[in-house]
């Protein structure tokens, strides 16, 4: 069977009755234990399922049960009790080839959530899973492994997105990368917001939060994230490919840092709590409290690495926004003290940076890498949320790939709400400067940009390094090989409205960058 054919089993298990309570219609697979004295539910799929962290031997496989995903104590209407969960997984959508199952008991202090880990499959395979529970069968996912460690990879092609704010618009993004039929998922941060919308414009906003208050408890955080993952195409894209899952701010409260200040750390635990048990990440990642292990990586044969960052968790405060000054908070962005990774994880990523296992160093982040000059004044500073809020760390990371000899870094961003790309500098004030990478940033799926005009002609003349910038809604696709990088940025049609026969996706413009010579080149 095709690709598109196996895409179209897979949307049509989404939108299909998948449950029946009568155990005679399952398939024997399912006829297995419930929990003692669990009260009966409703089809607890109403989340979907989704994998994630693929490796060549194994990919963790999620769901989390809740028959009402919106009730407000976070709970998604299941009782306080345990719940038996099987799962198999199987080389056919038709799963006459069932390679492991097992079942796990989901509870409540986890959110009826559940991560397995299987082991023991086989490298750079595609595999079909799908989970049992009190008598209902949940749609199936498609998911593969990674290739084996050193092996030759012909083409990897993987898109990446990120902030998706429910309320600003409907996640036509994913209809496209469904479509797109990816290997990888990437998302950078932003899965939920935890604030209502505060765009000027609330008219055009097309949908409502369920519990509009802005989310600071556990039960919140869950409600929160069971309200994105009802939307259809999400859970298809989920479906459809292992995803690759890092926080920015908005999973916990708007810039928050490694300080206990503005987010305390009741606050983090909650949010860290609610963004492990609702997505396909490792059991290493399971919090402890208001500490979650969320940077690692990952490895795509001899093709490519991907170095996945936390520029929240360990961050130094942000400076007061020096917005152009030269003053006392300009001299606090450039102290060589301050880190946006924290000294553990920035020492990490340069031992990374010492082996060259594969072709190309993908650094999927959260926010804005490059410098954005807005005056053309080197004394000033700008973007104390960014990297270039943290000169001396970003100047230690690429002088630490240039020294180590990285050949084709690429960082991969979110957080703005627009797409952007650039060529990377050591210094971005001298435009002769060798470019020692590129950085590819993602618009938003939904989150506006409404206040967000064009650069001008005069401030692309500060900014040569800047390739492009657009303000529309979207994701960006990257197809990669042993001799090239292609990346598609993607846009959709109008996502405050919801038609699916209208959603129009389009690739508005493409940059290639050719291993071994550093740049962006526009297709």
């Amino acid at each position: 069977m095709g690709q598109v054919n196996r895409r179209k089993v897979l949307l049509g298990g989404l939108a299909a009755v998948t449950a029946t309570a009568a155990s005679a219609a399952l398939p024997s697979w399912a006829n297995a234990r419930t929990t003692a004295a669990a009260p009966p539910i409703r089809d607890p799929f109403q989340l979907g399922i989704a994998s994630g962290d693929p490796l060549p031997d194994s990919v963790v496989l999620w769901t989390r049960l809740a028959p009402s995903p919106l009730n407000s104590d976070g709970f998604g209407g299941m009782p306080d009790a345990t719940y038996a969960v099987d799962w198999e997984i199987a080389n056919d959508e038709a799963f006459s080839s069932v390679v492991q199952r097992g079942s796990v008991n989901a509870v409540s202090a986890s959110g009826h959530s559940v991560h397995i880990e299987p082991i023991g499959l086989q490298p750079a395979r595609e595999y079909f899973y799908r989970f049992k529970s009190s008598g209902y069968i949940s749609p199936v996912g498609r998911t593969r492994t990674a290739p084996a460690a050193g092996a030759a990879v012909n083409q990897l092609k993987y898109c990446f997105s990120s902030c998706q704010h429910w309320e600003e618009g409907y996640f036509h993004a994913y209809k496209g990368i469904v479509a797109d039929d990816p290997d990888l998922v990437l998302f950078l941060g932003d899965y939920i917001y935890e604030k209502k919308s505060n765009r000027t414009a609330q008219d055009r906003n097309p949908r409502r939060l369920a519990l509009p208050d802005d989310a600071t408890t556990l039960a919140q955080y869950r409600a929160r994230h069971a309200q994105h993952k009802t939307d259809a195409d999400l859970q298809a894209a989920h479906a459809i490919a292992p995803w690759i899952v890092v926080f920015d701010d908005h999973e916990v409260m708007n810039d928050w840092n490694g300080t206990t200040s503005p987010a305390p750390a009741a606050r983090k635990a909650a949010g860290f709590q609610a963004f492990y048990e609702n997505t396909p990440i490792r059991s290493t990642a399971k919090p402890n409290g208001a500490s979650i292990q969320l940077y690692r990586q990952l490895m795509w044969g001899n093709l490519a690495r991907f170095h996945m960052l936390d520029t929240r968790q360990y961050r130094s405060a942000q400076v007061v926004d020096p917005a152009g000054d030269a003053g006392p908070a300009c001299a606090d962005t450039r102290n060589t003290s301050r880190s946006i990774l924290g000294a553990t994880e920035e020492a990490w990523l340069l031992k990374q940076f010492e082996s060259h296992p594969a072709t190309w160093d993908f650094l999927g982040q959260q926010v804005f890498f490059a410098t954005r000059d807005n005056d053309g004044n080197k004394a000033t500073c700008e973007g104390n949320d960014s990297w270039q809020g943290y000169e001396a760390s970003r100047n230690r990371i690429q002088q630490g790939w240039v020294d180590r000899k990285v050949a084709n870094p690429v960082v991969l961003t979110g957080d703005v709400h627009r797409h952007w790309a650039a060529d990377l500098r050591l210094d971005y004030f001298d435009h002769s400067a060798p470019v020692v990478g590129s950085e590819l940033v993602t618009t938003s799926v939904t989150s506006n940009s409404d206040n967000a005009g064009d650069p001008s002609a005069a401030w692309y003349a500060n900014n040569p390094h800047v390739k492009y910038c657009k303000g529309e809604r979207g994701y960006v696709r990257v197809t990669t090989t042993p001799s090239e990088m292609r990346a598609d940025f993607m846009t959709t049609s109008d996502v405050s409205v919801y038609d699916p026969a209208s959603v129009v996706i389009k690739n508005d413009v493409s940059y290639v960058v050719q291993a071994g010579k550093p740049g962006l080149q526009k297709v």
